[in-house]
């Protein structure tokens, strides 16, 4: 990859309120390509969550791979949903016919108390329409568009890939494994007969799947070359840069069943990038493990509002030093990709002063090799210059 210098203008950003001041010269890639770009849940930032049209603005956008959730309904089929609870991205609540199915489930060891794939025939879930989870985003489009299968996702990928001259990968996550496979709705083996169907099963393919649990990653590595990828989570960032966990975002899902207790945290040690590449291609944390930002705290012992707009939010924090996890993972052979890139400015660090594109560039210098956003439109400008 070519070497890149940080603009002056970049440099001076990060030297605002004290930031880091990274190298100079930017690290290369795991293998010296460019960064992916991966449309999170499509383009969630332009659209509803997992509609086809979400994925068609991020193709359009110039994304390299579209992002698929995958959960499954009561007959079997994998759809895309961002969780198996649907009242956050649906009109579910809405619907006086399935008022009868809100339930209490437990997801990840939690009592959840919503509308649940499982309990929905495909044929029911068709008649849902999608709406935009976060209450300060477009919210025109609610309604206009279906929950889409797994299939129509490869079919679009697959179509427009022929379209543009391009090809659109497929960047599928299996949701809450452990919960889907005590339903008997397993999603594992179902997903790569349906990626084999497609003519997709080897590791050149352009197929990556991911999961925050491990023992279905260990078990995908068994039956298949197709590119996997560990998730890493975390609760919160606290006041310092430092990440929080907590249940159920404090650990795999899987280890808490089984009782081990190492944490999200000792995924990203040396030792343990070295056992996720016994069974993973990459790595995927949540990026403040990557760069995380702190907040300034005055005299009184009270966060500083920088911007004076009389709200603490992400736009009152300052850059911390980076760590090293790129560094570490790259060591043990594992690409890294992180998420979830978002361009409000209450979602922006104050040294980047607002500009969504600024926030990209410090993790590209730090050699990441891939990422996911909901603005892929900002991504792919911050990438290629466009």
């Amino acid at each position: 990859m070519k070497q890149m210098l940080l603009s002056a203008t970049m440099l001076a950003t990060l030297a605002f309120a004290g930031a880091p001041a990274l190298a100079q010269t930017a690290a290369p890639t795991l293998d010296g390509a460019k960064p992916l770009v991966v449309g999170h849940r499509g383009a969630a930032g332009h659209r509803p969550d997992h509609t086809l049209e979400a994925y068609k603005t991020g193709i359009a956008m110039g994304v390299d791979f579209i992002e698929p959730d995958l959960v499954s309904t009561k007959d079997g089929v994998l759809v895309a949903r961002h969780e198996p609870m649907m009242s956050g991205t649906t009109d579910v609540s809405t619907r006086p016919e399935f008022a009868s199915r809100k339930t209490v489930k437990k997801i990840d060891g939690i009592d959840t108390n919503d509308w649940f794939a499982s309990d929905f025939t495909l044929a029911e879930i068709k008649t849902l329409r999608a709406k935009q989870p976060f209450d300060d985003r477009d919210q025109s489009y609610n309604g206009k568009f279906e929950i889409p299968t797994l299939q129509e996702i490869i079919d679009l990928a697959k179509s427009e890939s022929a379209r543009t001259g391009r090809t659109i990968g497929i960047y599928p996550e299996i949701k809450h494994s452990t919960f889907h496979s005590a339903l008997g709705l397993a999603i594992e083996d179902k997903l790569l007969e349906q990626l084999k169907a497609a003519g997709w099963s080897e590791k050149s393919s352009p197929v990556i799947i991911q999961s925050f649990e491990t023992a279905n990653l260990k078990y995908l590595r068994g039956k298949t070359q197709l590119r996997l990828s560990q998730l890493v989570d975390a609760d919160d960032v606290d006041k310092d840069g430092n990440i929080v966990l907590a249940a159920p975002f404090d650990r795999p899902y899987d280890f808490a069943v089984l009782g081990d207790k190492r944490t999200f945290k000792d995924l990203l040690t040396p030792e343990g990038l070295k056992e996720i590449k016994t069974y993973a291609d990459i790595v995927a944390p949540w990026k403040p493990y990557i760069l995380a930002a702190k907040q300034v705290i005055g005299e009184d012992g009270k966060p500083k509002d920088l911007n004076g707009d009389g709200k603490i939010d992400d736009q009152d924090r300052v850059l911390i030093q980076p760590t090293n996890v790129v560094k570490d993972a790259h060591a043990a052979g594992l690409y890294v990709h992180t998420w979830t890139f978002r361009s409000e400015p209450k979602r922006l660090a104050s040294n980047y002063k607002g500009d969504p594109v600024a926030e990209y560039k410090p993790y590209f210098d730090l050699g990441i090799d891939g990422l996911f956003s909901d603005f892929p439109d900002h991504a792919v400008k911050a990438r290629d210059g466009k």
